[in-house]
């Protein structure tokens, strides 16, 4: 379990973070934990030093039933996210409290490749259906990443620079072939803050197929600028625009292994977000546009362009410390138009037309919090969705929790009954072979039920049981003579589970972190879902300049598909379990200024599959430093 937002405190010169922390994601109030109905995975700055070198997606997939497919394979590997037995448009991400989506996609989800894990503050994660507060997809988690905030000197300026190995585990070469560099300014000057930052990586050396002749390169950039105003006391405004870049080479699955096939993508935001505070309450508003350029380079070349507007506003009052209270209205305008080049052809026809394929959804919503004196905590709120397409649609939650006070610490009992919405992409509504404009939105209903305990300053345990049912699922299907179109399955699929976290503080500098997940799907959700997965960590501070960290994570065995070409059919193979050791060390210098790192990732050099024939990461060694002036 990991911590943002909490106090921080001093033994032995080292800042520890205290176990008392705040939440926020499940009423958008800063609540202390001991009085949230949920178990919220935190990740702060403090865990993303201990994390330098590795991906957004990488960091997420170690906490708490997360499993991000893709992660260990080549850069350029497309990212499936599985969280409560959903898929990639059952999971919101969101970064500075803005909803993001991705028009161009079929699963309109956020591609993670495109953020900067040098750029993040940090990381909250919220899992089951909470379409009640965020809307459209947050079926089984919200990913709420928080970016970096202006320092409060006139001038700050941050150097990251990680150099690494990037290779299979038959391979001993152990060549630099992973570049990541990072850097940043930002300050206050009076009423006003900046911060700017750009990011790149290359990376090369793995080919995307298992046992490709020819490497496939991943090579990234991006930047923001947030720029602030705090006009008085009760009023401000931040405005930011940023840009992500890449591109990727990819094998053809298809026996064309060493085709000269690329991904580009391209990622444009622009946004704004004024506060205006009053006595007792506050109103925020976060707009934005995005604008995706996407092209697919290989046998069968594809053009997407999507734009996307979304507008959040809502207010947060407080009654009293008893009552907290949300209403907002949620606004998104979605399009996209692609092209491609049929079978047979040489020229780009337009499949999919931005006449057609656009929509708006306008949500109003409410949310309330009750928090008791004597231990009782609820948390219930209600959504009506309004979609142009297949028109209204109302989600709600109610979320109770008891809270016993100890003299050691608490302990608190927690339920919840909460349902979602997942609204058919662009892609699934309108392309003109397998769209059907007659999609109904899929429907979520989730049951949490669990109990945390605290110990002062010691330790939090918490273990919470999920179950988690799906309607209206959206599939791919066969409507007769080999016609295939996306339509509702008109069947029900159930995920349920177990989730389990602890973490402890052994002595003084020693922390131990562990994690496990047992999820039971129906055998049409299991596509690549580990029935067990674990993760423990141990750090320990030698000292206030040096810092180790050793981590474990085991996979059970999971079922994957692959296209049998003879048969031309679709086969279900089993891909064997795996465990990943790897190695943190840091070292900080001139005055904590310089932070020097390495990282040793899959120590055993494990020989594995994330997915069927696709290659995967053995050792790999990086070296780094983080430079601070």
């Amino acid at each position: 379990m990991f911590t943002i937002g909490s106090a921080q405190i001093k033994q032995d010169s080292v800042k520890v973070e205290k176990l008392d922390e705040v939440v926020l994601s499940d009423s958008r109030f800063a609540l202390k934990r001991e009085n949230s109905g949920k178990v919220i995975t935190k990740i702060t700055s403090q865990e993303l030093e201990k994390l330098q070198g590795q991906s957004v997606a990488e960091i997420i997939g170690r906490t708490v039933g997360v499993e991000i497919n893709g992660v260990r394979s080549n850069a350029g590997q497309n990212l499936s996210y599985f969280i409560r037995g959903g898929r990639n448009r059952q999971v919101l991400i969101m970064i500075d409290g803005v909803q993001l989506t991705d028009p161009s996609q079929i699963a309109n989800d956020y591609d993670l490749r495109f953020l900067n894990a040098d750029q993040i503050e940090s990381i909250e994660i919220l899992k089951g259906a909470s379409s009640t507060l965020y809307g459209t997809g947050a079926a089984t988690a919200v990913i709420n990443i928080k970016l970096k905030e202006p320092s409060k000197k006139a001038f700050n300026l941050n150097l990251r620079s990680t150099l690494g190995t990037n290779q299979s585990s038959d391979e001993d070469n152990y060549a630099l072939e992973d570049f990541r560099n990072s850097v940043s300014v930002n300050g206050s000057l009076g009423k006003f803050n900046y911060l700017a930052s750009f990011g790149q990586q290359y990376t090369d050396g793995l080919s995307a197929i298992d046992g490709g002749t020819e490497s496939d390169a991943f090579n990234s950039y991006n930047g923001n600028l947030k720029l602030g105003y705090k006009f008085n006391n009760t009023f401000k405004l931040n405005a930011y625009g940023s840009f992500d870049n890449y591109k990727a080479d990819f094998d053809d699955s298809f026996g064309m292994m060493d085709a000269d096939n690329v991904t580009l993508s391209k990622q444009y935001r622009l946004g704004l977000s004024p506060e205006f505070k009053y006595n007792k309450g506050s109103i925020i508003v976060n707009a934005a546009y995005n604008d995706v350029e996407r092209e697919i380079k290989s046998g069968y070349p594809s053009i997407f362009n999507a734009q996307s507007i979304v507008v959040d506003a809502y207010n947060r009052y407080n009654f009293n410390d008893a009552f907290y209270t949300v209403i907002g209205l949620n606004y998104q305008d979605n399009q996209m138009e692609s092209f491609s080049i049929p079978f047979g052809e040489t020229n780009f026809s337009q499949a999919i037309s931005p006449d057609n394929a656009q929509f708006t959804i306008t949500d109003p919503y409410a949310n309330v919090v009750y928090v008791s004196d004597f231990g009782l905590n609820v948390n219930a709120g209600l959504r009506l969705n309004n979609h142009s397409e297949y028109g209204s649609h109302l989600v709600y939650n109610l979320n109770p929790s008891y809270k016993f006070d100890v003299d050691f610490g608490y302990i608190k009992g927690l339920a919840s009954y909460s349902t979602a919405f997942i609204t058919p992409s662009l892609y699934q509504l309108f392309e003109t072979s397998y769209g059907n404009a007659d999609l109904k939105p899929e429907e979520n209903q989730t049951i949490e039920v669990g109990a945390e305990v605290s110990i002062k300053d010691k330790a939090t345990f918490s273990l919470v049981y999920f179950n988690r049912n799906e309607d209206n699922f959206i599939d791919f299907l066969d409507t007769g003579s080999f016609v295939y179109q996306y339509q509702n399955v008109s069947e029900s699929f159930t995920a349920s589970g177990l989730e389990f976290v602890a973490k402890a503080r052994i002595v003084e500098g020693l922390d131990v972190n562990l994690n496990a997940t047992y999820t039971s799907v129906d055998e049409d959700l299991s596509l690549r879902i580990p029935e067990i997965k674990a993760n423990a960590r141990i750090d320990y501070a030698f000292s206030k300049q040096t810092q180790m960290s050793l981590s474990y994570q085991y996979n059970d065995e999971r079922e994957d598909t692959f296209y049998n070409s003879p048969t031309f059919e679709n086969e279900i193979v089993t891909l064997e379990s795996y465990g990943l050791l790897d190695f943190y060390v840091s070292h900080s210098i001139l005055k904590n200024k310089l932070l020097l790192f390495t990282n040793v990732t899959n120590i055993l050099n494990e020989d594995y599959q994330e997915l069927f024939g696709y290659s995967t990461r053995g050792r790999g060694v990086n070296l780094g430093f983080n430079l601070k002036l």
